[in-house]
């Protein structure tokens, strides 16, 4: 069962032309600018959008331009880069496993991430970022291999849902494990509670600055993959009489998937659905063309995480929800109506 388009779909599907997607895309380009401002507008204390712009340029009281620049801009930064991480490595984990339920989250590589972080914590003393990004890069990656070979075991391989399945079981393990640890480690509870339900709180520039390096890389690679993603969605017996090496475009996807989630894991916590809900939105957009889908997660996925984080920040004024809970309540509903679709339904 193939999330990607096949041959004889691709040809039914409809034509949408440059122009098209590239006017979406400049709208979609106003929306997310929108947001951004917003984002820095909108927080316990709100500020004007006037009041907001002298800050930009260093105009106003000290403390409107500290809450700007110190607090409010590396937020908004933060999503931007976190938003588009996650939804890149959703994109490539539903192309690389022609699964359309395919998530970081769904498929246990964020608790992967997050397990490895926390064990580290609790065992190792790991206190810098650098060191929370290289362990959640372990976790992802052996939590990614795991819950891969258990949805392969039975007749009829790795289908779509026994991999979500088995993405679940590993989730709820390593979940149980991780609470287990941060119960009887002070250290790794406190680091635990700041980002277990998904948080784009309290970073600053300097862990943007760390965190930035490893996302802008992946980002790269995955736009470079796009071509061979579009190879790859005829089959690998086609990708590979056009010349495609398709173990290593494997390879590269899986190391990319991995650098993307267990460093947006090392920052923000476990944020879930992002990876699932953007592919699907940009699929319906631009057609199963990977070099306009990736190109308009880089959009539709900040657009989605400002929306929610700015949801939060203004429901439970002067305290706010944490992104990753406000992600839940849309991704939900999103899940379950995936799973409902009836070319789904069966194993």
């Amino acid at each position: 069962m193939s999330v990607t388009t096949s041959p004889k779909a691709a040809a039914a599907a409809p034509a949408r032309s440059p122009v098209s997607r590239g006017t979406w895309l400049l709208a979609l380009t106003g929306v997310l600018a929108v947001l951004c401002l917003l984002s820095i507008m909108l927080g316990s204390r709100a500020i004007g959008a006037g009041t907001v712009l002298d800050a930009l340029a260093g105009d106003g009281d000290a403390q409107t331009v500290a809450i700007v620049w110190d607090v409010r801009i590396p937020r908004t930064a933060m999503a931007l880069l976190v938003a588009a991480g996650l939804g890149m490595a959703g994109v490539l984990m539903q192309a690389l496993t022609r699964n359309p339920l395919a998530d970081p989250g769904l498929l246990g590589v964020t608790a992967g991430a997050a397990f490895a972080i926390v064990i580290s914590v609790a065992f190792f003393g790991i206190a810098s970022m650098l060191g929370f990004i290289w362990t959640g890069f372990g976790g992802a990656l052996v939590a990614g291999l795991v819950v891969y070979l258990l949805g392969g075991v039975g007749r009829g391989g790795a289908t779509p849902v026994k991999l979500a399945v088995a993405g679940v079981a590993v989730s709820a393990l390593l979940s149980a494990l991780t609470s287990g640890i941060v119960l009887t480690d002070t250290n790794a509870l406190n680091r635990y509670r700041y980002w277990a339900a998904g948080s784009l709180a309290g970073q600053d520039t300097e862990v943007l600055l760390q965190i930035a390096p490893f996302l802008l890389v992946g980002m790269v690679v995955a736009l470079s993959l796009a071509s061979s993603l579009n190879s790859l969605a005829l089959g690998d017996r086609v990708a590979k009489s056009l010349g495609r090496r398709v173990g290593l475009i494997r390879l590269t996807g899986a190391v990319v998937v991995t650098l993307l989630t267990g460093a947006c894991v090392a920052v923000c916590g476990p944020i879930v659905f992002v990876g699932l809900i953007v592919p699907h939105v940009a699929r319906a957009i631009t057609g199963p063309d990977y070099r306009w889908m990736l190109g308009y997660t880089l959009v539709l996925a900040p657009i989605l995480m400002l929306a929610a984080d700015i949801t939060g920040r203004v429901i439970a004024r002067p305290t706010e929800v944490n992104v990753g809970v406000v992600l839940a309540f849309i991704g939900g509903p999103f899940f379950i109506a995936l799973v409902r679709r009836r070319r789904l339904a069966e194993l």
